[in-house]
């Protein structure tokens, strides 16, 4: 075994990614495919919505005029010619002193310029004058009112959606409102994850002797999703050289995670095979923990990323390199999905300069950060325990106590903090 002679900077080994790693290109899905995809170009409405005017509560169409005057002493009386309802509307033109009784929803009638709400009138049955009834109008009401009209939510030729877009339920909607079946979305990168160690048993099984159970391929699973990507996941790898190199070999993907094996030791053989099968662009990377992270390339195109087995580094090498290149992949930005806001320390937090630190921070009760204790590279709970993390930079020796510091929470509000509580 032999260390580590050199590190790459944190900052290099992300400008490397930036200048290797592209978007995969577009492609269409359908409207119930879509959700959480990113929009690969703008999208511009076909059509206006609604694309005629509509009531926007039951009552009755009228001409606005001839309710002028109209109060509770003196009701004006309008002859009821038709009804319109939703999907089925009055062929008829309301004319002068006319009313068509219409619900919510329902087209306007030609000739009517306003809908005159139905608890401010009083409905009457049928007569020898107005053989279908007539309704008392006891408010007067200005034309155009409670009247949707056309294109008032959206104007057609107008661009409802961005480009990069990460579509949510609502914009889903508002595509099928506008007539649009297929979408044209970033294509969504296929990420293999290789699990390797001979002391790994399968997620979820009860810890044996020296043997733990796999922790790493849910988290990386549940990261590449985050990050708009497709997991494949096939089981844990032993450590044996031939079983890696085949299963490194396998084609069938856009990106491959290795966890395990990424160091100098006896049974880490990732960092050669990755070398021999290809290029090995980055292995040992300054920053803290993870630093036996690394990269490299498969046919010059389909990253490769070396994570640690520990726990916590798999998830910071992750998220400091990996999660960058999934991302660009996806269409998606790059920088970290995690909400953040500046919080001042309670405690002096230290660092070595030299590296990049990433270091396991809460929120205390008096609202300011304070590291979490227990932080070690195995220790999984660190990160559960933790509001979220903060990076030192690695020409920094840290952060006395008091100071203002960016924190990247894991959850879109720090565990029993209310917003606006954060120093």
């Amino acid at each position: 075994m032999k260390g580590f002679h050199s590190r790459t900077e944190l900052r290099e080994a992300i400008q490397i990614l930036q200048s290797r790693v592209a978007s995969l290109g577009h492609e269409k899905v359908p409207l119930e495919k879509s959700f959480n995809r990113v929009l690969a170009q703008s999208l511009v409405a076909p059509v206006a919505v609604p694309h005629f005017d509509r009531a926007a509560m039951d009552g009755y169409a009228v001409k606005g005029e001839d309710t002028f005057g109209a109060d509770q002493l003196n009701p004006r009386e309008l002859e009821i010619v038709g009804e319109s309802m939703p999907g089925n509307p009055c062929a008829l033109a309301t004319g002068e002193n006319q009313a068509v009784r219409i619900m919510t929803g329902a087209k306007i009638p030609q000739g009517a310029n306003a809908v005159i709400p139905a608890e401010v009138t009083q409905e009457l049955p049928p007569s020898r004058q107005f053989p279908f009834g007539s309704v008392q109008v006891f408010q007067a009401m200005a034309p155009g009112k409670n009247i949707g009209k056309t294109g008032e939510d959206v104007k057609a030729g107008s661009t409802i959606l961005e480009k990069g877009r990460v579509l949510r339920p609502q914009d889903v909607g508002l595509i099928s409102s506008v007539g649009i079946r297929e979408i044209p979305v970033f294509a969504s990168p296929k990420v293999r994850i290789l699990i390797t160690g001979n002391e790994i048993l399968p997620a979820g099984s009860p810890p044996e002797k020296e043997k733990i159970a796999d922790s790493n391929s849910l988290t990386l699973r549940g990261l590449v999703q985050r990050d708009g990507g497709q997991a494949i996941f096939e089981g844990i790898i032993p450590d044996d050289s031939q079983t890696l190199e085949k299963a490194l070999s396998e084609h069938g993907s856009d990106l491959v995670l290795i966890s395990g094996g990424s160091s100098v030791g006896k049974e880490d053989h990732a960092p050669a095979l990755l070398k021999k099968l290809g290029e090995l662009a980055v292995h040992g990377v300054g920053m803290r923990p993870a630093s036996p992270a690394g990269f490299g390339f498969l046919e010059s195109r389909i990253p490769v990323f070396l994570l640690p087995g520990n726990p916590v580094s798999c998830l910071c090498a992750y998220d400091l390199l990996a999660s960058m290149a999934v991302r660009k992949m996806a269409g998606l930005p790059i920088e970290l999905p995690y909400p953040r806001a500046m919080v001042k320390t309670g405690k002096k937090i230290v660092s070595a300069v030299g590296r990049v630190d990433y270091v396991r921070v809460k929120i205390a009760t008096n609202g300011l950060l304070e590291p979490v204790v227990g932080s070690g590279a195995s220790n999984l709970s660190s990160t559960t325990r933790a509001d979220g993390f903060i990076l030192i930079d690695q020409d920094s020796e840290g952060f006395p106590e008091g100071t203002p510091v960016l924190v990247y929470f894991y959850d879109s509000t720090p565990r029993g903090h209310e917003a606006g509580t954060i120093s």
